[in-house]
C-alpha cells in the first residue's frame, strides 16, 4: 500500500474520530431527549422539518437521526408520514458541520484541542461536554489539515487521478463518487471534507466537488436503508423516502450546478466556502420546495413501494 494512501486512511479515521466525538459532547450538551422531542415536535410538516434540522444539528448526523425516526416508526410511537418533515429537516441539518469546516484550521485547531483536553480532565458534565465538543472539533481540523496535505501527493497516483479526471469531465461521475464514497464510509460530512481537502489545492472544479456533495446526499441513506432491515412497514418506507427525497432533489437542481457556484462566488473566493455554501443552499431550496408536497410524496412513496416486500 502507498504511504500517500495509507496517510489519507489515518486522516479519515481521525476525521469519524473527531465526528463521533463532536456528536457525543453536543448530545450530552442538549440535555433532552432526542426520540421525545422527536415525537412532541412532528405532528405537522413545518414542525417535522423544524425538529430535524434542530435534532441533526445538535447529533450532527442525518443518518443518526433516521435511525432514531426509524426505531420510533417501528415501535408505532411516529408515523410514516411524519417522518416525511424530519428527513427534510436532517438535510438541513447536517449542513452545519460543513459550515464549521471552512474555519481556519491553523488558528483553532491548537486552542481546541489543548482546552478541549483539558476540559476533559473535570467531573463537572457541563465542562466535560464542552471539553468533548473542543476536542472533536480540534480533531477534525488536524483530519482536514492531513487531508489537505495529502491531497497533491494522492493526486498522482493513478486510481486517484482518474476519478479527479474523471469528476472534473462529468458532473455525473461526480455524483456516482460522492454516492459510493459516502455508502462507504458512512459520513457524508466526511465526504464534504475529503472534497474541500481537493478543492482547496484546485485538484477539483467547483462544478465538479457539487457534484460530488450532491452524490453524498444520496449515498448517506444508506444507512437509513440498512436500519430498516427486519423493521415495520411504515419504517421501511421512511428509509425508501429518504432515498427518493434525496434523489429528487439532486434531479431538480442538477441543472443549476454551475448556477450555485456562481452565485456563492459573490459571497466568497474561499473555494471550501463557497462548497459548503452551495451544499446549504441546495439543500434549504429542495426541502422548502418538497415540504408543501409531503402528502403528495407519502402517497406516491406508498404506491411505488407497496407489495409484499414491505410486509
Amino acid at each position: 500500500m502507498s504511504p500517500y494512501v495509507a496517510s489519507f486512511i489515518v486522516f479519515i479515521s481521525i476525521f469519524l474520530f473527531g465526528m463521533a466525538t463532536l456528536r457525543i459532547g453536543l448530545k450530552s450538551l442538549s440535555n433532552s431527549r432526542m426520540q421525545e422531542f422527536l415525537y412532541q415536535a412532528s405532528s405537522t410538516p413545518l414542525r417535522g422539518l423544524m425538529t430535524g434540522i434542530i435534532v441533526t444539528s445538535i447529533l450532527q448526523s442525518s443518518s443518526a437521526v433516521m435511525v432514531i425516526t426509524i426505531g420510533l416508526i417501528t415501535a408505532k410511537v411516529l408515523t410514516f408520514r411524519q417522518s416525511i418533515g424530519i428527513i427534510l429537516g436532517t438535510n438541513i441539518g447536517t449542513t452545519v458541520t460543513a459550515e464549521l469546516m471552512t474555519l481556519n484550521p491553523d488558528q483553532f485547531t491548537i486552542p481546541f484541542l489543548l482546552v478541549g483536553f483539558l476540559l476533559l480532565q473535570i467531573r463537572k458534565q457541563l465542562l466535560f461536554s464542552i471539553g468533548t465538543v473542543l476536542f472533536g472539533l480540534g480533531s477534525i481540523f488536524v483530519a482536514m489539515h492531513g487531508l489537505e496535505a495529502m491531497a497533491v501527493p494522492l493526486s498522482t497516483l493513478t486510481f486517484f487521478e482518474h476519478i479527479i479526471n474523471e469528476s472534473n469531465s462529468s458532473l455525473f461521475y461526480g455524483i456516482g463518487v460522492g454516492t459510493l464514497l459516502t455508502a462507504l464510509i458512512q459520513s457524508s460530512t466526511a465526504t464534504t471534507g475529503i472534497t474541500m481537502s481537493f478543492i482547496n489545492q484546485d485538484l477539483l472544479t467547483l462544478p465538479s466537488a457539487i457534484a460530488i456533495i450532491y452524490g453524498a446526499n444520496i449515498g448517506t441513506c444508506i444507512t437509513a436503508l440498512i436500519a430498516s432491515f427486519g423493521s415495520t412497514k411504515e419504517a421501511k418506507l421512511a428509509a425508501y423516502a429518504h432515498v427518493w427525497i434525496n434523489i429528487i432533489g439532486v434531479t431538480l437542481f442538477f441543472p443549476f450546478i454551475t448556477k450555485f457556484g456562481e452565485i456563492v462566488a459573490y459571497v466568497t473566493a474561499l473555494p471550501d466556502a463557497q462548497l459548503a455554501h452551495v451544499s446549504l443552499l441546495f439543500n434549504v431550496l429542495s426541502s422548502l420546495l418538497l415540504l408543501p408536497l409531503t402528502g403528495v410524496l407519502a402517497k406516491t412513496i406508498e404506491k411505488i413501494h407497496k407489495g409484499n416486500h414491505l410486509t
